[in-house]
């Protein structure tokens, strides 16, 4: 709890507080469980407990997700609004691994109240407590419906909360397609918790087994989103380690080139999709360096107008080398123009000022930057310092001005680690390079002839 900023830590106390006082409530009223639904309660709480001990893992820092609400709703018919709470309160016990008991009182504590506010409002609207009748199950699914829409979304943004405030994540971030998709597949998985009161009528605590399949099918099924993104990594990595074995001197420039436009995108307000497709790209945007000459790349001396050509064609190898990958999605206009500059001076289609697709506008700040910060075999790497002032010099003739100013101000809450010296392997060979092209202090020189 002491890693948490005092705006979550406030935040957390307030979530705990209201679940410890509307469970001590129920308890001095009487109204907590009545004694012969105490064997329903067990049987509901174990089921939402191995849901939850086992959830899948998102590409959200320290976040998961489980369909364990749906033995939470069930509470909702069978027992009640304070079942439902003690229901959701039994995330406290998970047994995940790993799990702080800080991320365990809050998750007990948020289920609680989701599940007590779902019960009010399935009691309000007229749903009766207790295993349904048959004849009377339709007059359920009103009451039932409205109790998961309520439960579902509040679920979301307690959680959102809380992460927003740990992370200090800002609205923009939030990635509202997704989050749409995501709600609507929860909401449907919520009918899992009438599944269960529905099978309780005829088979009684046998349903909590039965519906354990489709549970672990729905589990499932949100593990694939998470495999799926990270076969896309695997896929970005495979091709910048292939590019960056061309030259051992810019090891690791495409991971620190995606990072730096990660934190422009951030400052600028990017949701959280187009933050992915930018780091994407900056892991991407030298990959067209695959179609040039090693010997080019590495030239010691001027170049030839030839091999100049050559160099300013890779952003169009690069784009043709990933144009079949689907998912780059916007990515593939940062991989295109990064070597474009803002006075329309640079290639290869020499754009200018907002004809330079956002996303390269960028990447181009995010590239230079990180090439005058690294050692190169032929210098060492300059100053955090002086190379910021060599943005700003090249601030509305090079770069956007715009994407400058927020990087420099992503800089002074995101301090920037430059990387060491990378030596080849023993007994790899490699030329000394006299210029970066990505280097703005030091120019590719061009001579005529060969």
């Amino acid at each position: 709890m002491r890693d948490l900023p005092w705006p979550a830590r406030v935040y957390l106390v307030a979530i705990i507080g209201a679940a410890a006082v509307l469970i001590g409530r129920s308890v001095v009223s009487g109204r907590l469980v009545e004694p012969g639904e105490w064997g329903m309660l067990l049987v509901l709480a174990l089921l939402f407990l191995v849901c939850e001990s086992m959830p899948t893992l998102l590409n959200v820092e320290h976040f998961a997700v489980s369909v364990s609400f749906s033995a939470a709703l069930a509470a909702v018919v069978l027992i009640g609004p304070e079942g439902a709470a003690l229901v959701g309160l039994t995330a406290v016990l998970s047994v995940r691994p790993g799990l702080p008991l800080v991320k365990r009182l809050f998750n007990g504590a948020q289920f609680a109240l989701c599940g007590y506010a779902a019960g009010e409002v399935y009691v309000a609207l007229g749903g009766v407590s207790g295993v349904p009748k048959p004849y009377g199950f339709q007059d359920l699914i009103g009451p039932y419906a409205a109790a998961t829409a309520v439960f579902v979304p509040l679920n979301i943004i307690l959680t959102l909360t809380m992460i927003r405030l740990a992370s200090r994540m800002r609205a923009a971030e939030v990635p509202l397609r997704g989050l749409v998709q995501f709600l609507l597949s929860y909401l449907g998985y919520g009918t899992f918790g009438l599944l269960v009161a529905g099978l309780w009528a005829t088979v009684q605590s046998i349903s909590a087994v039965l519906v354990l399949l489709p549970l672990f099918v729905a589990r499932w099924a949100f593990g694939q989103y998470h495999a799926q993104e990270r076969s896309y990594d695997a896929t970005i990595a495979a091709l910048c380690q292939a590019v960056e074995t061309k030259d051992y001197y810019t090891r690791g420039h495409c991971t620190r080139v995606s990072l730096a436009s990660t934190l422009i995108a951030q400052e600028i307000g990017m949701g959280m999709e187009r933050q992915r497709a930018i780091r994407y790209a900056g892991m991407l945007h030298d990959v067209g360096k695959l179609g040039v000459p090693t010997k080019v790349l590495q030239k010691d001396g001027k170049l030839t107008e030839e091999e100049f050509a050559a160099i300013q064609l890779h952003p169009m190898r690069g784009l043709e080398i990933v144009r079949g990958i689907d998912f780059l999605d916007e990515a593939f206009a940062g991989i295109m123009h990064h070597h474009e500059k803002y006075d329309g001076r640079g290639y290869p289609m020499g754009l200018a000022g907002d004809e330079i697709p956002e996303f390269a506008r960028v990447i181009a700040v995010a590239d230079a930057f990180d090439s005058m910060t690294s050692d190169r075999a032929y210098r060492g790497a300059k100053p955090i310092e002086v190379a910021v002032d060599e943005l700003r010099k090249g601030s509305g003739t090079q770069f956007d001005p715009e994407m400058v100013t927020a990087f420099i101000k992503a800089l002074e809450h995101n301090p920037w680690q430059p990387p060491g010296r990378v030596e080849p392997p023993p007994g790899v060979a490699t030329e000394t390079t006299t210029k970066d092209h990505d280097d703005p202090t030091m120019p590719i020189e061009v001579v005529s002839g060969p």
